[in-house]
């Protein structure tokens, strides 16, 4: 008895499989003649490959009648099973950076603009003792709470719709923690980045000039 796997597509379901000796016999006890079988076997080198010549020499050796072709790892066999789902990831992960510069270039704008129109406001803050700190979240407060918003809203909407891209997904789960949480993780680290330059024009204002202006 052993353990369930796939035998010959990833995405098949577990299908009862018995296993014969190569040199089997029909029930009149003639040997039955085989045209192939097929090997599997385990290594332990970083390159399975290079035990290719050393593997025909030995089933050369042991069945001479066989002759050993198409040698192929496991990571090259389901890499060629798993080419739609490797297409659609690499499609994704595009547009994934591509909405993620989008993003991160409209609330660099987004952040650097409100700066711009409270610069009067801010340095009368920082002329009454306001420190870099209360600043920082002054400029940024608001922005993070729409980020919030936005990734329970994406978080929320993800779950709904995980039965409808479960079929295009291999071996993960669309309600993992893990796949919920680093996107999440990922859009707060873009949305702490793009606000650097703004708090950084914040807290570089000069009160007395600003106050001389008005």
């Amino acid at each position: 008895m052993v353990e369930n796997a796939a035998y010959r597509d990833v995405r098949e379901a577990m299908l009862p499989i018995a296993y014969l000796p190569m040199r089997s016999v029909d029930p009149s006890g003639v040997p039955q003649a085989y045209d192939g079988a097929t090997f599997v076997l385990r290594t332990s080198v970083a390159d399975p490959t290079a035990l290719a010549d050393t593997l025909r020499r030995e089933i050369s050796r042991l069945q001479p009648e066989l002759r050993v072709s198409n040698i192929r790892t496991q990571t090259e066999l389901i890499r060629a099973q798993t080419i739609r789902e490797r297409l659609l990831a690499q499609l994704a992960s595009f547009f994934a950076a591509v909405a993620l510069l989008l993003a991160f270039i409209g609330l660099y704008g987004v952040l650097n603009y409100s700066v711009l129109q409270r610069e009067r406001e801010l340095g009368i803050r920082i002329a009454i003792g306001a420190g870099r700190f209360n600043i920082a979240r002054l400029v940024t407060l608001r922005t993070f709470a729409m980020v919030l918003l936005g990734a329970m809203a994406g978080l929320a909407l993800g779950v709904g719709a995980s039965r409808y891209v479960a079929t295009l997904l291999f071996g993960v789960k669309p309600t993992d923690l893990a796949v919920l949480l680093w996107p999440t993780v990922i859009l707060l680290i873009a949305a702490l980045l793009s606000s650097i330059p703004a708090v950084v024009r914040a807290a570089r204002i000069d009160p007395a000039v600003m106050l001389k202006a008005e």
